[in-house]
Protein backbone atom coordinates (compact mmCIF):
# COMPACT_ATOMS: atom_id res chain seq x y z
CA UNK A 1 0.00 0.00 0.00
CA UNK A 2 0.99 3.71 -0.66
CA UNK A 3 3.20 5.17 1.94
CA UNK A 4 3.76 2.04 3.70
CA UNK A 5 7.46 0.85 3.80
CA UNK A 6 7.86 -1.45 6.80
CA UNK A 7 5.77 -4.00 8.16
CA UNK A 8 5.77 -2.12 11.51
CA UNK A 9 4.70 1.00 9.81
CA UNK A 10 1.62 -0.99 8.67
CA UNK A 11 0.73 -2.99 11.80
CA UNK A 12 1.05 0.68 13.77
CA UNK A 13 -1.13 2.51 11.09
CA UNK A 14 -3.61 -0.19 11.40
CA UNK A 15 -3.81 -0.19 15.01
CA UNK A 16 -4.49 3.02 15.09
CA UNK A 17 -7.09 3.24 12.89
CA UNK A 18 -9.16 0.74 14.38
CA UNK A 19 -9.35 2.66 17.87
CA UNK A 20 -10.06 5.90 15.41
CA UNK A 21 -13.12 3.54 13.92
CA UNK A 22 -14.18 2.00 17.21
CA UNK A 23 -13.83 5.39 19.63
CA UNK A 24 -14.91 8.07 16.67
CA UNK A 25 -15.74 7.74 13.13
CA UNK A 26 -18.63 5.59 13.94
CA UNK A 27 -20.17 8.23 15.47
CA UNK A 28 -20.33 10.19 12.50
CA UNK A 29 -24.14 8.17 11.03
CA UNK A 30 -26.58 10.53 10.39
CA UNK A 31 -30.31 11.02 9.08
CA UNK A 32 -32.72 8.12 10.63
CA UNK A 33 -29.70 6.60 13.03
CA UNK A 34 -28.70 8.95 15.77
CA UNK A 35 -24.75 9.08 16.96
CA UNK A 36 -25.79 8.03 19.93
CA UNK A 37 -27.08 4.81 19.13
CA UNK A 38 -24.34 4.08 17.31
CA UNK A 39 -22.08 4.97 19.63
CA UNK A 40 -23.63 2.54 22.15
CA UNK A 41 -23.57 -0.37 19.74
CA UNK A 42 -20.13 -0.01 18.79
CA UNK A 43 -19.03 0.15 22.64
CA UNK A 44 -20.93 -3.06 23.18
CA UNK A 45 -19.28 -4.55 19.95
CA UNK A 46 -15.77 -3.21 21.60
CA UNK A 47 -16.59 -4.69 24.98
CA UNK A 48 -17.90 -7.58 24.14
CA UNK A 49 -15.37 -10.91 24.78
CA UNK A 50 -13.90 -12.42 21.43
CA UNK A 51 -13.61 -15.63 20.65
CA UNK A 52 -9.86 -16.95 20.22
CA UNK A 53 -11.37 -19.48 18.27
CA UNK A 54 -12.70 -19.67 14.72
CA UNK A 55 -13.82 -16.25 13.19
CA UNK A 56 -17.28 -15.71 12.86
CA UNK A 57 -20.09 -13.18 11.71
CA UNK A 58 -20.38 -11.68 14.86
CA UNK A 59 -17.04 -10.59 14.11
CA UNK A 60 -17.65 -9.11 10.58
CA UNK A 61 -15.25 -11.66 9.26
CA UNK A 62 -15.86 -13.35 5.95
CA UNK A 63 -14.64 -16.86 5.68
CA UNK A 64 -15.34 -17.27 1.34
CA UNK A 65 -12.88 -17.34 -1.03
CA UNK A 66 -11.95 -17.46 -4.50
CA UNK A 67 -10.60 -20.65 -6.48
CA UNK A 68 -11.47 -22.72 -9.14
CA UNK A 69 -15.18 -23.44 -9.76
CA UNK A 70 -16.53 -26.64 -8.46
CA UNK A 71 -19.74 -26.82 -9.94
CA UNK A 72 -19.79 -28.53 -13.07
CA UNK A 73 -21.81 -27.32 -16.07
CA UNK A 74 -22.20 -24.59 -18.49
CA UNK A 75 -21.64 -21.38 -16.57
CA UNK A 76 -25.21 -19.37 -16.64
CA UNK A 77 -24.47 -15.96 -18.07
CA UNK A 78 -26.66 -12.73 -17.36
CA UNK A 79 -28.68 -11.51 -14.59
CA UNK A 80 -30.84 -13.92 -12.58
CA UNK A 81 -31.69 -14.01 -8.47
CA UNK A 82 -28.97 -15.11 -6.24
CA UNK A 83 -31.92 -18.15 -4.91
CA UNK A 84 -30.61 -18.15 -1.77
CA UNK A 85 -33.48 -16.51 0.69
CA UNK A 86 -37.28 -17.04 0.50
CA UNK A 87 -37.84 -13.04 0.79
CA UNK A 88 -34.88 -11.07 0.86
CA UNK A 89 -32.57 -12.96 -1.22
CA UNK A 90 -30.25 -10.77 -3.46
CA UNK A 91 -29.00 -10.74 -7.58
CA UNK A 92 -25.75 -12.21 -9.44
CA UNK A 93 -24.80 -10.56 -13.15
CA UNK A 94 -22.13 -12.27 -14.98
CA UNK A 95 -20.96 -11.00 -18.20
CA UNK A 96 -21.43 -12.26 -21.38
CA UNK A 97 -18.00 -12.26 -22.24
CA UNK A 98 -17.28 -14.80 -19.02
CA UNK A 99 -14.62 -17.59 -19.52
CA UNK A 100 -14.20 -20.02 -17.25
CA UNK A 101 -10.46 -20.09 -18.02
CA UNK A 102 -9.87 -16.34 -17.65
CA UNK A 103 -11.04 -15.04 -13.75
CA UNK A 104 -13.21 -12.48 -13.90
CA UNK A 105 -12.88 -8.97 -11.16
CA UNK A 106 -15.94 -9.04 -8.86
CA UNK A 107 -17.58 -6.38 -7.24
CA UNK A 108 -19.67 -6.90 -4.56
CA UNK A 109 -22.25 -3.91 -4.68
CA UNK A 110 -24.60 -3.15 -1.32
CA UNK A 111 -27.58 -0.81 -1.28
CA UNK A 112 -29.04 1.55 0.55
CA UNK A 113 -31.17 1.73 3.47
CA UNK A 114 -34.88 0.15 2.50
CA UNK A 115 -33.44 -0.45 -0.77
CA UNK A 116 -32.97 -3.90 -2.70
CA UNK A 117 -30.45 -6.00 -4.79
CA UNK A 118 -31.17 -3.58 -7.88
CA UNK A 119 -30.81 -0.40 -5.67
CA UNK A 120 -27.46 -2.17 -5.90
CA UNK A 121 -26.51 -3.31 -8.41
CA UNK A 122 -27.33 -0.33 -10.55
CA UNK A 123 -24.16 1.94 -10.12
CA UNK A 124 -22.18 -0.71 -12.09
CA UNK A 125 -24.80 -2.37 -14.06
CA UNK A 126 -24.65 -0.62 -17.60
CA UNK A 127 -20.96 -0.96 -17.39
CA UNK A 128 -20.26 -4.41 -16.13
CA UNK A 129 -20.01 -5.86 -19.59
CA UNK A 130 -17.62 -3.21 -20.39
CA UNK A 131 -15.23 -4.48 -18.27
CA UNK A 132 -15.59 -8.26 -18.17
CA UNK A 133 -17.10 -7.42 -14.37
CA UNK A 134 -19.10 -10.68 -12.22
CA UNK A 135 -21.83 -8.25 -10.00
CA UNK A 136 -23.03 -9.41 -7.07
CA UNK A 137 -25.95 -7.79 -5.15
CA UNK A 138 -27.08 -9.69 -1.75
CA UNK A 139 -29.81 -8.10 0.45
CA UNK A 140 -29.81 -7.27 4.05
CA UNK A 141 -31.60 -8.88 6.29
CA UNK A 142 -33.65 -5.82 7.36
CA UNK A 143 -34.29 -2.37 6.46
CA UNK A 144 -30.59 -1.83 6.64
CA UNK A 145 -27.01 -3.42 7.46
CA UNK A 146 -27.06 -5.21 10.66
CA UNK A 147 -23.79 -2.97 11.91
CA UNK A 148 -25.94 0.18 11.40
CA UNK A 149 -28.99 -1.40 13.49
CA UNK A 150 -26.30 -2.67 16.41
CA UNK A 151 -24.04 -5.40 15.66
CA UNK A 152 -22.34 -7.30 12.92
CA UNK A 153 -24.12 -10.48 12.21
CA UNK A 154 -26.92 -11.83 9.99
CA UNK A 155 -25.98 -9.75 6.89
CA UNK A 156 -22.36 -11.10 7.00
CA UNK A 157 -23.29 -14.71 7.26
CA UNK A 158 -25.91 -14.02 4.23
CA UNK A 159 -22.75 -12.35 2.39
CA UNK A 160 -20.60 -14.77 2.96
CA UNK A 161 -23.27 -17.38 1.58
CA UNK A 162 -23.40 -15.52 -1.40
CA UNK A 163 -19.68 -15.00 -1.90
CA UNK A 164 -19.67 -18.85 -1.88
CA UNK A 165 -22.33 -19.29 -3.92
CA UNK A 166 -20.48 -17.56 -6.50
CA UNK A 167 -16.82 -18.62 -5.78
CA UNK A 168 -18.44 -21.86 -6.22
CA UNK A 169 -19.51 -21.10 -9.79
CA UNK A 170 -17.58 -18.97 -11.39
CA UNK A 171 -13.33 -18.10 -11.46
CA UNK A 172 -12.75 -14.74 -10.18
CA UNK A 173 -9.65 -13.03 -10.20
CA UNK A 174 -8.28 -12.59 -6.47
CA UNK A 175 -6.79 -9.35 -7.27
CA UNK A 176 -9.40 -7.62 -8.10
CA UNK A 177 -12.44 -8.22 -5.50
CA UNK A 178 -14.12 -4.99 -4.69
CA UNK A 179 -16.78 -4.14 -2.09
CA UNK A 180 -19.01 -1.27 -3.21
CA UNK A 181 -22.09 0.93 -2.14
CA UNK A 182 -24.00 4.10 -1.87
CA UNK A 183 -25.30 5.74 1.36
CA UNK A 184 -25.57 3.08 4.44
CA UNK A 185 -24.18 0.07 1.25
CA UNK A 186 -21.16 2.95 1.67
CA UNK A 187 -20.88 2.77 5.31
CA UNK A 188 -21.06 -1.00 5.52
CA UNK A 189 -19.10 -1.20 2.61
CA UNK A 190 -16.18 0.66 4.00
CA UNK A 191 -16.80 -1.30 7.27
CA UNK A 192 -16.70 -4.45 5.77
CA UNK A 193 -13.74 -3.88 3.36
CA UNK A 194 -11.12 -2.66 6.23
CA UNK A 195 -12.65 -5.52 8.11
CA UNK A 196 -11.81 -8.22 5.24
CA UNK A 197 -8.55 -6.54 3.60
CA UNK A 198 -7.41 -10.03 3.21
CA UNK A 199 -10.65 -10.70 0.88
CA UNK A 200 -11.26 -7.60 -0.67
CA UNK A 201 -8.70 -5.34 -2.66
CA UNK A 202 -10.79 -2.62 -3.26
CA UNK A 203 -13.35 -0.69 -1.38
CA UNK A 204 -15.93 1.54 -3.81
CA UNK A 205 -17.60 4.00 -1.13
CA UNK A 206 -20.16 6.08 -2.81
CA UNK A 207 -21.44 8.78 -0.31
CA UNK A 208 -20.56 6.94 2.66
CA UNK A 209 -21.92 8.24 6.54
CA UNK A 210 -19.62 6.31 9.03
CA UNK A 211 -17.27 3.15 8.97
CA UNK A 212 -17.09 1.19 11.76
CA UNK A 213 -14.31 -1.73 11.38
CA UNK A 214 -15.04 -4.76 14.16
CA UNK A 215 -10.88 -4.96 13.31
CA UNK A 216 -8.40 -4.60 10.44
CA UNK A 217 -6.70 -6.79 8.10
CA UNK A 218 -4.88 -6.53 4.76
CA UNK A 219 -4.89 -3.03 3.33
CA UNK A 220 -7.25 -2.50 0.52
CA UNK A 221 -7.54 0.41 -1.50
CA UNK A 222 -10.21 2.87 -1.15
CA UNK A 223 -12.75 4.97 -3.39
CA UNK A 224 -14.27 7.21 -1.96
CA UNK A 225 -16.74 10.04 -3.40
CA UNK A 226 -19.31 12.44 -2.24
CA UNK A 227 -21.55 15.42 -3.33
CA UNK A 228 -21.23 18.98 -2.29
CA UNK A 229 -25.03 19.43 -1.95
CA UNK A 230 -25.65 16.42 0.15
CA UNK A 231 -28.38 17.07 2.30
CA UNK A 232 -29.11 13.11 3.60
CA UNK A 233 -25.23 13.00 4.51
CA UNK A 234 -23.18 16.00 4.62
CA UNK A 235 -20.01 16.06 3.33
CA UNK A 236 -19.01 17.78 6.37
CA UNK A 237 -19.57 15.65 9.11
CA UNK A 238 -19.16 12.38 6.72
CA UNK A 239 -17.00 12.07 3.92
CA UNK A 240 -14.30 15.09 4.80
CA UNK A 241 -14.13 13.83 7.89
CA UNK A 242 -13.95 10.00 7.11
CA UNK A 243 -10.73 10.89 4.05
CA UNK A 244 -8.40 11.86 6.38
CA UNK A 245 -8.73 10.10 8.97
CA UNK A 246 -8.27 7.07 6.89
CA UNK A 247 -5.51 8.90 4.95
CA UNK A 248 -3.81 9.53 8.46
CA UNK A 249 -4.13 5.56 8.99
CA UNK A 250 -2.15 4.94 5.63
CA UNK A 251 -4.79 3.26 3.76
CA UNK A 252 -4.68 4.49 -0.30
CA UNK A 253 -7.61 6.59 -0.88
CA UNK A 254 -8.75 8.07 -4.05
CA UNK A 255 -11.40 10.94 -2.89
CA UNK A 256 -13.93 12.96 -5.12
CA UNK A 257 -16.01 15.10 -4.42
CA UNK A 258 -18.61 16.44 -7.19
CA UNK A 259 -21.23 19.20 -7.67
CA UNK A 260 -24.43 17.47 -6.50
CA UNK A 261 -26.69 15.91 -4.01
CA UNK A 262 -27.14 12.20 -2.46
CA UNK A 263 -26.17 10.08 -5.49
CA UNK A 264 -23.94 8.42 -7.99
CA UNK A 265 -23.17 10.69 -10.64
CA UNK A 266 -22.28 8.11 -14.03
CA UNK A 267 -18.92 9.85 -14.66
CA UNK A 268 -18.56 9.28 -11.02
CA UNK A 269 -19.05 5.40 -11.37
CA UNK A 270 -17.59 5.26 -14.58
CA UNK A 271 -13.89 6.36 -12.83
CA UNK A 272 -14.49 4.12 -9.77
CA UNK A 273 -14.93 1.48 -11.90
CA UNK A 274 -11.67 2.30 -13.84
CA UNK A 275 -9.89 2.92 -11.01
CA UNK A 276 -11.27 -0.68 -9.53
CA UNK A 277 -10.62 -2.73 -12.67
CA UNK A 278 -6.81 -0.89 -13.20
CA UNK A 279 -4.57 -3.48 -14.39
CA UNK A 280 -6.72 -6.70 -14.80
CA UNK A 281 -6.74 -8.26 -17.84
Amino acid sequence: MAGLTAGRRSRLTRRRLLAIGLGGIATLALGAYGADRLEGSVLMRRNRRQDSGAETAEQGRLLARPGPPVREGTPQLGLRPLGLGSGRDGLLRVPSGYKADRPAPLALMLHGAGGNARHGIAPLLDLADRAGLILLAPESRRQTWDVILGAYGPDIAFINRALEHTFERYAVDPAHIAVGGFSDGASYALSVGITNGDLFTHVLAFSPGFIAPARQEGEPRLFISHGVHDQVLPINVCSRRIVPQVQRAGYDVTYREFDGPHTVPPDIAHEGLDWFIGEHG
